[in-house]
């Protein structure tokens, strides 16, 4: 009896040092390797839901996580540029450093408003475009598809099965967009200020048009000045995300008959946001629980 305890306890523990070992630098590429790697991966998230992902320090315990990883996946296009680089070169992982390794989400997809010139008095700008791809949902069935061909070459004992856990996923993501048409409809040209940038890909999803942003500059804080200029725009909701700060938007409520929404920016926002399809459900619902509170 004991020795076969310890073949059962031998074969679990070899399963475990088999699975493909992912990094994963925001919940978003956390939750989608899992849908597709299931049990047969093992994934780390290095940021939490309620960090600023520009501002992640490069501790030594991701470190550590790095030099494990048999693939890295991230957004890229500069959004992890203060502490990406760092844990690639500290970790010192080979099989990282480049493709098929190192996997960014933006270079899967065409990005939005590249800045037509770079230069630091504008604010924190992404030579590349806006990096915030994820909440589109249609950009997670083009990044989807090629996170799994990648965990395929890497893993190719398992590649039916991550073809398998992907076309479930993607076959469940379809209907439920095609089931929330309805609501999606309500949503279409309502006026919107935004507090970050952050929102353009989940604009174009579902027809909202943004007026301003509370930043006067990329990742420049709100001012009173330019917050002022903003109070008679013909928006009826002011949206920030649940780790940003509320000074501006509370000032603008306060001061204007514009509603505030707080977002969950990434699985994980909220107690809803439990993988991406419900963070999809969850912002829809936030949306439209609001729409009656501003102006007609």
């Amino acid at each position: 009896m004991v020795k076969i305890f310890v073949c059962l306890l031998c074969l679990l523990w070899g399963n475990t040092l088999q699975a493909l070992s992912i990094f994963a630098c925001e919940p978003e590429w956390g939750s989608l390797a899992q849908e597709i790697g299931k049990d047969r991966v093992s994934v780390f998230v290095a940021s939490r839901a309620t960090e600023d992902v520009h501002f992640i320090q490069a501790r030594p315990s991701l470190i550590a996580r790095m030099r494990r990883a048999d693939l890295v996946v991230c957004t890229g296009a500069g959004l992890e540029a203060g502490w990406l680089p760092v844990l690639l070169r500290r970790g010192g992982n080979a099989k990282i450093q480049n493709p098929p390794g190192l996997f960014y989400a933006t270079n899967q997809v065409v990005l939005l408003n590249p800045p037509l010139q770079l230069d630091r008095a504008l604010g924190d700008l992404h030579p590349g475009g806006n990096p915030h791809v994820h909440l589109d949902p249609n950009n997670i069935f083009t990044i989807g598809a090629r996170l799994m061909d990648r965990m395929s070459v890497l893993d190719p004992d398992n590649a039916e099965f991550f073809q398998a856990n992907y076309m479930d996923f993607q076959s469940r993501l379809q209907e439920v967009l095609s089931s929330w048409q309805a609501d999606l409809n309500k949503l279409q040209s309502i006026d919107i200020i935004v507090h970050h940038d952050q929102w353009v890909y989940l604009n174009r999803w579902l027809g909202l048009n943004q007026l301003a942003t509370l930043e006067p500059l990329p990742g420049v804080p709100p001012t009173a000045r330019h917050l002022s200029s903003l109070k008679n725009l013909p928006a009826q909701l002011v949206i920030r995300a649940n780790f940003k700060s509320d000074k501006g938007s509370t000032w603008l409520k306060r001061n204007s008959s514009v509603c505030e929404v707080v977002l969950p920016y990434t699985v994980g926002g909220n107690e809803s946001s439990v993988d991406l399809i419900t963070l999809y459900r969850s912002i829809i619902d936030l949306l439209l629980a609001q729409l009656e509170c501003g102006p007609s």
